[in-house]
């Protein structure tokens, strides 16, 4: 079995951004910038972000980090977006989740621009992938996607299986595969029977959540599995695929961590650095 090295991959995509961000200075005089607001001070989210502003710094990105307290007014945090969105130092703009209860979730996506939208959150960026057109395209289903192909750079005609259906992965991934011309089955935990849809698979994207759902006899032989999943339990964090059983079956598989989540942070850089390169043209 293949084991899917996600440190790695993201370290060699790293590599390959500092030396894109090397030669967009040369070429405009100035590096793509990213601005991030965080709001209160959750541990993962001030962690998360703190891993995107040395990455960010590595590659050589123009990095900032905007910090409110979760008491901030909604109106304050708005008309923030709105004026990075005036900046043209600022490339991409992100507002790391989730927000406190009082402020809209959605009216916050839909304030970032389009054009700076490195999330790819907005819904004229959601609209533009699912047609098939140029957009930002969410961090993790794009790092999956990415390691996908790093396995098999063919996926012509597979069957893809993708368990979850979120706007955060299930169906940006959907829509990812689509384009690579596989079939796509969109399953999730009202599922009628999950095992044999599964069993058909020649690629399983996991992110629904649920601790270890996937077991061994639900793989075939040849299967590539990307488990998105983050579960506390006791046994400490796991994904959403039983590994020690799934390893014994597939041909490639993500480790929970160091698998999708170093790959989603270098996928926000890429982002960054394409919106910089879309608002040159």
């Amino acid at each position: 079995m293949i084991l899917i090295d996600g440190k790695k991959a993201a370290a060699e995509l790293r590599e390959e951004l500092k030396h894109e961000v090397t030669s967009l200075k040369a070429k405009y005089n100035r590096v793509p910038g990213l601005t991030v607001i965080l709001i209160g001070d959750l541990t993962p989210s001030q962690i998360y972000v703190r891993n995107k502003e040395k990455s960010a710094n590595e590659v050589g990105l123009k990095s900032e980090v905007i910090k409110y307290p979760d008491s901030v007014e909604e109106k304050t945090v708005l008309e923030k977006i709105e004026e990075l969105n005036k900046d043209e130092t600022v490339s991409g703009i992100l507002v790391q989740l989730p927000l406190p209860k009082h402020i809209d979730k959605q009216k916050v996506i839909e304030t970032i621009l389009p054009s700076k939208d490195v999330d790819g959150f907005h819904p004229m960026n959601v609209g533009n992938l699912s047609s098939g057109y140029e957009s930002s395209v969410p961090c993790t289903p794009l790092g999956c996607y990415l390691l996908i192909k790093k396995v098999e750079p063919n996926l012509k005609g597979k069957k893809a299986v993708i368990v979850g259906r979120s706007n955060l992965n299930g169906k940006p991934m959907t829509q990812l595969l689509l384009k690579e011309n596989c079939t796509v089955t969109i399953t999730h935990s009202k599922t009628k029977d999950l095992k044999a849809e599964c069993l058909e698979a020649d690629i399983i994207v996991a992110a629904v959540g649920i601790p270890e759902l996937v077991k061994g006899d639900w793989v075939k032989k040849d299967t590539i599995v990307i488990d998105v999943g983050i579960n506390k339990t006791d046994k400490g964090i796991v994904g959403d695929v039983d590994f020690e059983e799934v390893s014994k079956n597939a041909k490639a598989l993500t480790p929970v961590p160091g698998g999708v989540g170093p790959m989603t942070i270098a996928c926000l850089l890429k982002n960054t650095i394409e919106c910089f390169k879309r608002s040159q043209i």
